[in-house]
């Protein structure tokens, strides 16, 4: 699935409010152009998603069906 597929996927599912999938959109999109930026930009915007991830703490708690079933 590419970032375009993923990025319908949270629209069609109106998943927009769900900040672990924005996460995974932000990252699919970084993977998407790491050819063009330079190594240095692709860690400092790995960094800055995995510090996003980081803040959401343990978001999924009491809501594991809904987000891995």
């Amino acid at each position: 699935m590419d970032s375009k597929e993923l990025a319908q996927y949270i629209e069609a599912t109106d998943s927009i409010s769900k900040p672990w999938l924005l996460v995974q959109l932000r990252l699919k999109k970084l993977q998407e152009r790491r050819s063009t930026i330079s190594p240095e930009e692709y860690a400092k915007e790995l960094a800055d998603i995995h510090q996003d991830l980081m803040n959401l703490g343990e978001w999924w708690r009491g809501r594991e069906e809904e987000v891995f079933g």
